[in-house]
């Protein structure tokens, strides 16, 4: 499957993280979602019930970010990848998760994690 739509960089302030200050102070996560599906009826009839309305796939996943909080970004990920899957029309999709704030001791640009999931 080529035809994908892709969401990058969408902005969400989570309280994630193994230490009690991630948690209680929040910080910046970004999210990339990546879904793969067929567009060419889509395009073809000019139909938005046949994709996905990009619009509420961000706010969603946005919104999977920001709700209770857990340990490690590999779950939230596959919040993400949850929420992108909901949508029918989803045949797969690769989620990508940064921490740009990671409390790691020495200089970075960022931390990823990485996640393709998939209905089979």
């Amino acid at each position: 499957m080529s035809d994908s739509i892709e969401l990058v960089g969408l902005r969400a302030i989570g309280h994630h993280g193994v230490f009690a200050h991630e948690r209680q102070n929040g910080q910046p996560f970004l999210i990339d979602v990546l879904v793969r599906l067929p567009l060419g009826d889509a395009a073809g009839s000019d139909d938005l019930a046949r994709t996905v309305h990009y619009g509420e796939l961000a706010e969603q996943a946005v919104a999977a970010v920001e709700r209770d909080p857990v340990d490690l970004i590999e779950t939230v990920a596959e919040r993400v990848a949850a929420v992108a899957l909901s949508f029918p029309a989803v045949e797969s999709v690769r989620v990508t998760v940064h921490k740009p704030e990671a409390p790691i001791a020495v200089p970075f640009d960022d931390v990823r994690v990485v996640i393709e999931r998939s209905r089979s």
